[in-house]
């Protein structure tokens, strides 16, 4: 007897290489799900903490924050909220400042201690 070769393809080489194909498929669009997510949450981090710096840096330079009509045209949909409070301990005689901003999922918290207001009143001076 003799044995005939067929050349080509077989129906299971073909149904393996579609089923390889379909898996990479898969595979790429939960990868490009997941790192979308990620951008996002890395978008709204850095807005977050951008605008309570800014928050910071405005009350620590001049003694008030930013207003709220600048900060929501420089950062929409972000919620700043600032919290004034004497320090205590190794930093008495200095004003402790809290802030906090947040969008949907994403919450910063930033702390800064600073001469209180009659300091930078009178120039710095004690």
């Amino acid at each position: 007897m003799r044995t005939v070769r067929h050349k080509g393809f077989i129906m299971a080489d073909f149904l393996t290489a579609a089923a390889l194909l379909g898996l990479i498929i898969v595979l790429l669009a939960v990868a490009t799900g997941t790192f979308s997510r990620f951008n996002e949450y890395q978008w709204a981090r850095q807005r977050c903490l951008a605008a309570a710096t800014a928050e910071l840096d405005s009350i620590t330079a001049t003694g008030s924050p930013v207003g709220a009509q600048d900060l929501e045209r420089v950062w929409p949909q972000v919620t700043v909220s600032v919290d004034r409070s004497p320090a205590g301990g190794p930093w008495a005689g200095l004003e402790l400042i809290r802030v906090t901003t947040s969008t949907g999922r994403v919450k910063v918290h930033l702390v800064r201690y600073i001469q209180p207001q009659r300091a930078i009143a009178k120039g710095g001076q004690n």
